[in-house]
């Protein structure tokens, strides 16, 4: 896993100043990791802060729907590597426990189709 240090970040991402940063890992939005010589950050918390920019400057997001937004983002991210977790432990079992599972899954998607009508 690639670490970048402060300096680094502000020079990739480009358009973000040092008290901006600041700022957004006193707010949490960012978490690199502290380490004696300062932050330091993953390819994840560079990406992150690209987005941070990105949303407060191309869709100018304000201070206070921010906390809302990356709130959901984690959420979503969240349920995602839990149903990849779910589809390897599934894809693990023996076929006939697969074919009862996706037999299982499509009555239950049917059902709530129908009940959306």
């Amino acid at each position: 896993m690639t670490m970048m240090a402060l300096e680094q970040v502000l020079a990739t991402v480009g358009r973000l100043d040092r008290r901006d940063l600041t700022v957004w890992i006193e707010r949490r939005w960012v978490r690199p990791r502290h380490e004696a010589g300062g932050y330091l950050f993953t390819d994840l918390d560079v990406a992150r802060v690209t987005l941070i920019c990105d949303m407060r400057h191309d869709m100018a997001i304000d201070d206070e729907a921010m906390p809302v937004i990356l709130g959901l983002l984690d959420q979503v991210y969240g349920m995602r590597a839990r149903l990849r977790h779910l589809v390897d432990a599934v894809a693990a079992q023996p076929e006939e426990v697969r074919l009862a599972i996706a037999a299982e899954l499509g009555r239950r998607i049917r059902q709530d189709d129908e009940d959306r009508r």
